[in-house]
């Protein structure tokens, strides 16, 4: 994989990183999401439900991979054993870049994913842990993306061309997002109102009128970027 996203629950990576997604796959990059729980602790739908709305919403990004690792809804552990299932994924896949949720957010389980990955992602390259069949190998950057808490990012990705794609994929969890549904059975959450679709769309548009485009998904990165004289102009 040329990038390769973590995501606590199945719609996490569509929500937060949707567009980004879609245009690195637009521009023939091999891109893939690793869900780390079922989502079997929220509020509306089931297992099997968001298994399905998952693969749909796979289908509209085009993706080359995904995969959910089972881990327990609402108690991701930073474990020995999670950091192996972690560690065999990106050496299974060995991406370029992995996106992971930022540290600070309010949902413990998008906090815990990042200490999670961001360890497992550190490990991944010692050679002294052996994953048979499995050789040391270690991203070469790791960039975190934005939840329910806003940070300061030091990256603002243009999705002005796909936030159109992102949407629609993100609307393929009917049940856990406004779709106007009636059948959906739960009661109402803040995420499953019409108001949150508009949340979604603000926030894209206040990052992209920051970088001076139509709409932007907002990240951040610990290391410094390398700029050159051939990538100065483009940016």
């Amino acid at each position: 994989m040329d990038a390769l996203f973590f995501a606590a629950h199945p719609d996490d990576a569509e929500l937060c990183c949707g567009g980004t997604i879609a245009s690195l796959v637009k521009s023939g990059k091999k891109t893939g999401i690793i869900d780390l729980t079922k989502g079997e602790l929220g509020t509306r739908g089931s297992v099997n439900l968001r298994k399905k709305e998952s693969d749909s919403a796979s289908r509209v990004l085009g993706i080359h991979c995904r995969e959910n690792l089972g881990l327990k809804d609402g108690n991701i552990e930073n474990t020995p054993a999670n950091r192996l299932k972690i560690i065999k994924t990106i050496r299974k896949y060995q991406p370029e870049i992995i996106f992971l949720p930022h540290y600070y957010d309010r949902h413990p389980d998008h906090f815990n994913t990042h200490y999670l990955v961001k360890d497992a992602a550190f490990y991944s390259g010692l050679e002294k842990i052996k994953t048979p069949g499995l050789k040391a190998y270690r991203a070469k950057r790791n960039i975190y993306y934005m939840q329910s808490y806003s940070f300061e990012p030091n990256i603002i990705f243009d999705i002005s061309d796909t936030f159109k794609k992102k949407i629609e994929a993100v609307k393929c969890y009917s049940s856990q997002f406004y779709s106007g549904n009636k059948n959906i059975k739960g009661k109402e959450t803040f995420i499953s109102s019409k108001k949150f679709f508009e949340f979604i769309e603000a926030r894209a548009k206040f990052y992209g009128f920051m970088i001076g485009t139509e709409y932007g998904e907002a990240y951040f990165a610990e290391e410094k970027i390398k700029i050159n004289p051939e990538t100065l102009f483009s940016i």
